[in-house]
């Protein structure tokens, strides 16, 4: 017999975001560092790796997505038997084992096979770790809830995702001269150890909860295909709303990977402090923004509806964002630089904001589809927004790394290996072209997610109209479409 979801099993749940998100973040705000200053490989080409690993992974997760969908498929087993593979290829990828290579060609096919082998278990296990919610509740404000307690956890996991990256100076000097650029290894393994466990913790809480999907009677399933697959989605983009949601989505991530991946050179280069003392200011201000705006987020989309929330905060998130570029960011206040602060903070209010709100606006579209075609397809409807946020982030890390280039930016005539990337540059061009990175730009991006989630026609009134005829259609009375044309 199925349970209800109690709160100790929606905390259970909501614990799995760390093995997500501890991995994403390490990744979307060090690898590029990583790749740039232990492995000794040039900006121009880091991005691209990162870029290629991503576009690889869309591949992947329209299949995955399809998979997990079809009746018979436990979401809840292919999620528990992703972690551990996860958790293995995320170590490897952070070893300084290419350092030595003496071509950047070898370098580049190395960490670009480990990256991709990141991405696809990351997928294996994410794409039903958000759908899982759908197919729980399809009420409005209790899919809002339980995102909102995830990403209130999720905070958590961005100040350890970005923390504990932190720390590799000092594990650099307890591994000794010999060992010490696998310092970042070393860090990888603690992420990955809490990943396993709170994944393992996660799936665990499903248990009564969730139920696999079973076949309607009479209904046939179509075999595995990337035909069929894109077909699917194919349904999906049809959906008028979809289009619009997921350019600001696009828009969306690429603004926040740039400003997050260019993190180490901004507390160094444009702010102007020490590195360890700079980056413990920049992530506990991040951390702390997200766990304000969440709860005040999520009372705002209560009263009004997801939408309207996310125009609210992304807005002011993008005033912000101008105003830092205008005061600068080596401003100070007496001797004390106040963008490690405020920078991280207009960040942090735009994730927080974004993470709360962005799966709960994607589960809309199941009940929609479900309207228009008969079928719930929970894991595809998850798996389009991600392919198109990894695509986003991919891009913004791609267009950082390729903008480091422009500004004469070029770590590679460095000693791969050492703990180089705490030298200060005191080029003023490379520094106001990586302030722009942190700034500007970014808010150019910002702008077009926001009109993308203007002209978005899904709203709380419309939705509530669509479940009212939706009811009706499933229990095989007359229904119409009164009160949700706008969404058709």
């Amino acid at each position: 017999m199925k349970q209800t979801l109690t709160k100790k099993k929606r905390l259970g749940y909501c614990f799995g975001i760390f093995t997500e998100s501890l991995v994403y973040n390490m990744f979307y705000t060090y690898y590029l560092t990583f790749l740039n200053e232990i492995v000794g490989i040039k900006p121009m080409f880091s991005s691209i790796i990162i870029f290629v690993s991503i576009a690889w992974d869309a591949i992947t997760d329209p299949i995955i997505g399809d998979y997990t969908d079809r009746p018979g498929v436990n979401k809840q087993r292919v999620m528990r038997i992703s972690v551990l593979p996860l958790a293995i290829v995320f170590v490897l990828a952070w070893t300084s084992i290419g350092a030595g290579f003496s071509t950047q060609l070898a370098k580049v096919l190395l960490y670009t096979f480990l990256s991709m082998g990141i991405w696809i278990f990351y997928t294996t296990y994410s794409i039903p770790y958000y759908a899982v919610v759908a197919e729980l509740t399809e009420d409005y404000d209790e899919r809002t809830s339980i995102r909102s307690l995830s990403s209130f956890l999720n905070a958590f996991c961005v100040g350890l995702g970005n923390i504990l990256p932190a720390l590799v100076p000092t594990v650099a000097i307890l591994l000794g001269k010999k060992y010490q650029s696998n310092s970042y290894a070393v860090i990888a393994g603690i992420v990955s150890l809490l990943a396993v466990v709170l994944g393992f913790i996660c799936c665990k809480s499903l248990d009564g909860v969730y139920e696999p999907k079973k076949a309607k009677e009479g209904e046939a399933v179509q075999k595995l295909s990337i035909r069929t697959t894109f077909a699917g989605f194919g349904d999906i983009l049809k959906l008028k709303p979809t289009k619009w949601f997921l350019l600001f989505v696009f828009f969306f991530l690429a603004m926040s990977s740039m400003i997050q991946s260019n993190l180490t050179y901004m507390v160094i280069d444009c702010i102007g402090m020490k590195y360890d003392t700079g980056i413990v200011f920049v992530i506990v201000s991040l951390v702390a923004a997200m766990a304000l705006t969440v709860p005040i987020v999520e009372k705002v989309a209560e009263k009004k509806d997801r939408r309207f929330a996310m125009l609210l905060f992304l807005s002011i998130v993008l005033v912000g964002e101008v105003i830092i570029k205008i005061v600068g960011l080596d401003a100070t206040i007496g001797d004390f630089k106040i963008m490690c602060i405020i920078s991280p903070a207009v960040l942090g209010i735009g994730s927080g904001t974004f993470w709360t709100l962005f799966y709960s606006m994607g589960y809309d579209l199941v009940e929609l589809n479900e309207f228009k075609t008969g079928q719930r397809k929970e894991s595809t409807i998850t798996a389009l927004p991600q392919l198109v946020q990894k695509f986003g982030s991919a891009f913004g890390i791609l267009l950082a790394g390729q903008l480091l280039s422009v500004f004469g930016y070029d770590s590679s005539k460095d000693v791969a290996g050492k703990e180089s990337l705490f030298t200060k540059v005191t080029d003023a061009k490379i520094i106001n072209g990586m302030e722009n990175i942190s700034t500007i730009i970014p808010a150019a991006l910002l702008a077009v997610s926001i009109i993308c989630l203007i002209v978005y026609p899904m709203t709380r009134k419309r939705f509530e109209a669509l479940m009212l005829q939706l009811e009706k259609k499933r229990n095989g009375e007359e229904y119409s479409t009164q009160g949700f044309e706008n969404i058709l």
